[in-house]
C-alpha cells in the first residue's frame, strides 16, 4: 500500500511539474499548489514506513521519466536515442531500488 502511495505521488508530480510550465493565471497556480500539496502528502505518508532515501529516489525518478516523456509527446521536445537510453537506465535504477528495499513491519 505504501509503494502505491509513492507511485501515485510520482505520477502526480508529473502533473504539477507540467503545470509549472503552463500555469498562466491565479487559478492555475492555485491548482498547481494543491497538486504539489497532495503529492508531498503522499510521499511524507509513505516515508513513515519506508526508507526515506528510496522513497524519494523512486518518487523523483517517476517524476523525471514522466516529465521528459510529457515534454517529448505533448510539447514537442526533440526525441533522441541517448534520452531514451538514459530513461531506461533511470527506470532500471528505480526498479533496482524498489526490489532491494524492505518495508518496515507495522
Amino acid at each position: 500500500m505504501q509503494w502505491l502511495k509513492v507511485i501515485l505521488a510520482g505520477l502526480i508530480e508529473i502533473l504539477w511539474v507540467t503545470g509549472l510550465n503552463v500555469a498562466d493565471s491565479f487559478l492555475s497556480w492555485i491548482g498547481v499548489l494543491i497538486i504539489i500539496v497532495i503529492s508531498f502528502f503522499l510521499v511524507i505518508s509513505a516515508c513513515k514506513s519506508l526508507p526515506v532515501g528510496t522513497v524519494y529516489a523512486v518518487f523523483v525518478g517517476i517524476g523525471a521519466v514522466g516529465t521528459v516523456l510529457v515534454d517529448m509527446i505533448v510539447f514537442g521536445d526533440p526525441f533522441s536515442l541517448i534520452k531514451l537510453a538514459l530513461i531506461v537506465l533511470l527506470i532500471i535504477g528505480i526498479i533496482g531500488l524498489k526490489l532491494t528495499t524492505e518495508e518496515a513491519e507495522a
